[in-house]
């Protein structure tokens, strides 16, 4: 192919996603701009979701959320997506601690679960399929000490992210692999992220690779930059 053919080929395919998004905006249907691309909201979810309720009593959608159709990957410093190289340490405030590599992971009792996850930015994805190990799963096995009362999520690159021990321990928190049935893609932080539904987003870190118990609370990476300590949805705990 030539580069002039390469040129025509962009452009028509710049054109039609413009006509797209002038149909999808003349159809009444909102969209979001979020890294560098168009994500369309979709209101017919948006609405259901607001008028559906959670078993706790909490309405399923939180205040100020909007639904999109699929779950998007919200970028940060990719780590070694590489099987051979994952290894989960859980460490800290434990009586055992210890450190699994991807095949130790895999052989934990796994769990299936159907979670919404919500981004600070505005964003909601429902009813996402994700398959792992529970972190309460792996705290059993550490064995934390009565000391503990937070969980320091760690991942690549130095990024932690901090939780209360009781939001970390939740059954609905993963130390997920699959994303969709399928092995976690690498934008979504394969081999394995944490998937703690139940906060603001960028609590479940992407490219995980240890789980540390503490007695204090440590303010992790984006907590530093001014975001919530604890992120509340239905709180709209987003900014300190």
């Amino acid at each position: 192919m030539t580069d002039l053919e390469s040129e025509r080929r962009a452009a028509l395919a710049q054109l039609l996603s413009r006509r797209e998004l002038i149909r999808t905006a003349v159809a009444g249907t909102a969209v979001l701009a979020l890294g560098g691309g168009v994500w369309v909201l979709a209101d017919d979810l948006t609405r259901a979701a607001r008028a559906q309720t959670r078993a706790d009593g909490r309405p399923r959608l939180p205040p100020g959320q909007r639904v999109i159709r699929r779950w998007k990957p919200m970028g940060g410093d990719a780590g070694d997506p590489s099987p051979g190289a994952f290894r989960l340490k859980v460490h800290g405030e434990v009586e055992s601690p210890f450190t699994l590599d991807l095949n130790e992971l895999l052989a934990m009792p796994e769990a299936d679960l159907s979670v919404d996850v919500h981004c600070v930015t505005g964003w909601s994805a429902l009813g996402i399929a994700v398959k792992g190990a529970r972190v309460k799963d792996l705290a059993s096995r550490a064995k934390p000490k009565k000391s503990a009362r937070y969980v320091i999520f760690e991942a690549a690159h130095g990024f932690t992210a901090n939780v209360p021990i009781k939001d970390a321990l939740a059954p609905s928190v993963l130390v997920a692999h699959r994303l969709d049935g399928k092995p976690l893609p690498r934008t979504h932080g394969a081999p394995a992220r944490i998937v703690l539904p139940d906060l603001y987003f960028w609590k479940s870190a992407k490219w995980v690779t240890g789980i540390r118990f503490a007695s204090k609370n440590e303010r992790g990476y984006w907590e530093q930059r001014g975001y919530h300590d604890r992120g509340d949805p239905w709180k709209e705990e987003r900014y300190a």
